[in-house]
């Protein structure tokens, strides 16, 4: 299968979006006879099929005697000639018709009965095959001559081919080929050839193998009741439905069509997909199609591996338009009580044999309806519009709703369920997407086939798409810290590197300026060191460049003069993006607070808690939890540093805990999801505990503030080793549930951030200030917060 990433791509000249494409202008002499599909890899190092081929196809029945297939080399020289194979017999409308070519050492599989054959060794990534009027050799050796000569019926030229119509179709391999998925020529062969597995049909409908013809199905009949189609890897036939909607653009084009009757059982679904890879099809909305093609369920990786949900769809596709202008099946409304508030059966395991109950269970209903069209009306968005232009809805208005119109995250067995991705099928050049913060709504109804994506799971792919409703929410402002207060915030600059652009420092700094009023202390995480990722495995791991930017621009800003404590990391050890050297570093307010710098911290040097005059301190400040522990390879080590307020030591810690990657996504196959990344972070806060722990034990009425992104949740088991025994209290649990986040992903708001402090401090005051998160402009993904507290003595 030809792999591709289901990401929207840039609209490029396409006839069926009615721009203008350059077409020969001899080309079009009939558009009822033309070619199909070109292989050249026949037994060929990794070919399955044992020889090259050439499929015809036409839209009116007709005779092929006296006509020949002719082969050309894709860079032909002077003294290049056309090789030619004579065809004999006829083809009915809408069928198919098989030459064979070459035969190669390789392959395990025979062509089905051919109905022509030949000898002619086609290359497998660059060439050109002509569909011509009898049987004398073409002399034709460029694009524009052969334009010319009437002879020529239809022609393909395909990889880096000269001689080719508009534009040369892309190139195939050895397992691939360029096919046109339906009977409609544009006469371009970029517009109307994609690439994709062989699929040899000859005059009866047989295919490779057997010669078995395909299976007569319906679309319900090929997504069963479980979620593996009962037909996958199978050739299928007559399968009819009307066109719902169509991807023009990117690398997985295609489209979609409904069933208009229907079975009685509502766990199988009766829209398709039809991939046609970089190909535009060239359908419409209301056509009325028969189709056929192989069944496929579609992973975005290794289906062996895998942790994602196929989706069931059509590769290699041939279909004939019927019909056009025909009414749309009624779409399914998304109600607030449609999707079940059950996720899926938790059975500690793979979940797609089980038959589907989708009045049961929210990924069930989702399965059971997938790439059907589905309407939403007046949604809430509940997370912003995102880089890859993407946002989310809620189908549940009453759903977990936090403050500011996101929805809340509140527990491992209480996914919301509501929560759905909305895409746009509608070209970028017709139609921006809209750019959508949290809390606002889109407008009216939202239309379109539902798909399923590695990234945020179940995703609404818009035909007809909402307007947005700007709610207007504001970036919060925390207030100043008291004169006897002491103010820690920490905040994740998401990579900040000397590297970045101007405007990511200046947005950043007015951040700690306007936003968290000057906090005293600031715990930064994701400094990157001086060259950014620009420089991998070269040695630099300072961040002073970095970090002098960063000053100066909260200067710049209003800010007083902070200055900075932190410790270069080994390189390349940290983990983050490569070469970057992320770290964690303190900002302090010189003005406010005091640094007790204790020499000898490294990036190798453990801190250690001394005693003195029977009070607590380090052996080094800054210096690293625990640095060479296992627990930390490949993550941030801890940073600990002794602070001083009006005569008072406080102790904080900057944190960043290694990451969720590798985790199981919670819409994936597998539930309930491994969380494997727990395991590390586990560990990192059990040693975290103990440094703690031992600064307690020397006195228990210490002041110590711990912070960062521990990468984690509230009800983690790393959060439930920090603070038990309360010797730490996690301060985002004094929130309301509806203010308790800091991150927003696949829309559902989230902590990943957190202050805990120890027992000793007073009048602790904390607050988690939201101006990132849930805006689509954002200078971090993550929110800032900040702890306002008077520390003893």
């Amino acid at each position: 299968m030809v792999s591709r990433i289901r990401k929207l791509g840039v609209l490029t000249c396409l006839a069926v979006a009615g721009l203008a494409c350059a077409v020969p202008s001899a080309a079009a002499a009939g558009a009822d006879l033309m070619i199909t599909e070109v292989y050249g890899g026949g037994g060929n190092a990794g070919a399955e099929l044992t020889r090259d081929f050439v499929e015809l196809g036409s839209t009116a029945s007709a005779s092929l005697d006296g006509f020949s297939v002719q082969y050309l080399p894709g860079s032909p020289s002077a003294s290049s000639k056309w090789q030619v194979t004579p065809l004999s017999g006829g083809i009915v409308s809408g069928g198919r018709y098989l030459v064979a070519e070459a035969k190669g050492a390789g392959g395990t599989v025979e062509l089905p009965t051919p109905d022509a054959a030949g000898s002619i060794a086609m290359a497998a990534t660059s060439g050109t095959v002509a569909l011509v009027r009898g049987t004398d050799p073409l002399t034709c050796l460029t694009a524009v001559a052969c334009a010319a000569d009437s002879r020529i019926r239809d022609l393909v030229g395909y990889g880096t081919a000269a001689v080719r119509e508009a534009n040369p179709a892309a190139a195939p391999s050895n397992t691939t080929s360029v096919s046109r998925p339906g009977l409609v020529d544009t006469d371009d062969n970029a517009n109307d050839f994609g690439v994709g597995d062989p699929n040899p049909v000859n005059t009866k409908g047989e295919t490779p193998g057997n010669g078995t013809p395909p299976v007569e199905a319906r679309i319900h009949d090929i997504h069963g009741t479980t979620r593996i189609s009962p037909l996958n890897g199978q050739k299928v036939a007559g399968v009819t439905g009307v066109v719902t909607a169509v991807r023009t653009f990117g690398s997985a084009r295609g489209f979609w069509f409904t069933d208009p009757e229907p079975d009685n059982d509502p766990r199988t679904s009766e829209g398709l997909f039809v991939f046609t890879g970089s190909s535009t099809p060239q359908v419409a909305v209301g056509d009325a199609v028969t189709a056929s093609g192989t069944v496929r369920d579609f992973y975005p990786d290794n289906p062996a591996t895998s942790v994602y949900q196929s989706m069931t769809e059509l590769a290699s596709p041939q279909w004939t338009v019927v019909s056009r202008g025909n009414p749309l099946p009624a779409p399914t409304v998304l109600t607030p009580d449609a999707v079940p508030a059950a996720l899926a059966p938790q059975i500690g395991g793979n979940i797609e044999s089980l038959p589907l109950q989708p009045d049961k269970y929210a990924l069930d209903f989702w399965k059971a309806h997938e790439s059907e069209v589905v309407t939403i009306s007046d949604a809430r968005i509940v997370g912003p519009t995102t880089s890859f232009n993407e946002l989310y809805v809620t189908t549940k208005p009453a759903e977990n709703p936090s403050m500011r119109g996101g929805t809340v995250y509140t527990g491992y067995d209480r996914i919301n369920t509501g929560v759905l991705k909305v895409e746009s099928l509608i070209p970028f050049s017709q139609r921006p997407f809209p750019q959508a913060n949290t809390g606002d709504v889109l407008i009216g109804i939202t239309s379109g086939p539902l798909t399923y994506s590695q990234f945020g799971g179940y995703t609404l792919e818009a035909n007809v798409l909402g307007e947005v409703k700007d709610n207007a929410l504001a970036r919060e402002v925390t207030r100043k810290q008291l004169p006897s207060e002491l103010s820690v915030a920490t905040y994740n600059v998401e990579n900040l590197s000397a590297m970045d652009a101007q405007e990511k420092f200046d947005q950043l700094a007015r951040g700690i300026v306007e936003n968290l009023a000057t906090p005293d202390i600031v715990t930064l995480e994701e400094i990157q060191d001086d060259n950014g990722t620009t420089g991998v495995g070269d040695g630099v791991v300072t961040a002073d460049k970095t970090l002098r930017r960063f000053t100066d621009a909260i200067v710049a800003a209003g800010g007083p003069r902070y200055e900075w404590r932190q410790i270069d990391p080994q390189d390349l050890t940290d983990g983050g993006a490569p070469g970057g050297n992320i770290r964690t570093a303190f900002l302090f307010n010189p003005a406010r607070v005091s640094f007790v710098d204790g020499p000898g911290g490294d990036a190798v040097t453990a801190v250690s808690v001394v005693t003195s005059n029977g009070k607590p301190h380090l052996s080094v400040s800054p210096g690293r939890v625990d640095p060479t522990n296992a627990a930390w390879r490949s993550s941030r080590k801890p940073l600990a540093g002794e602070f001083v307020f009006r005569g008072r030591t406080v102790f904080v810690v900057a944190n960043h805990f290694n990451s969720k990657g590798g985790d199981q996504p919670t819409h994936g196959r597998f539930q309930p999801p491994t969380r494997g990344s727990e395991v590390q972070r586990a560990q990192q806060a059990l040693l975290l505990r103990r440094f703690v722990d031992e600064l307690l034990a020397v006195d228990s009425h210490a002041n110590v503030v711990v912070a960062g992104d521990l990468n984690d949740y509230q009800f983690s088991p790393a959060l439930q080793t920090l603070t038990a025994g309360n010797a730490l209290i996690d301060l985002i649990n004094t929130l309301p549930v509806t203010e308790r986040y800091s991150y927003v992903f696949e829309g559902e708001s989230q902590v990943l951030d957190h202050i805990l402090v120890s027992q000793a401090p007073r009048q602790v005051d904390y607050d988690v200030v939201h101006v990132n998160s849930e805006f689509a402009q954002q200078a971090s993904d993550h929110d800032p917060q900040v702890v306002r507290l008077i520390p003893i003595g």
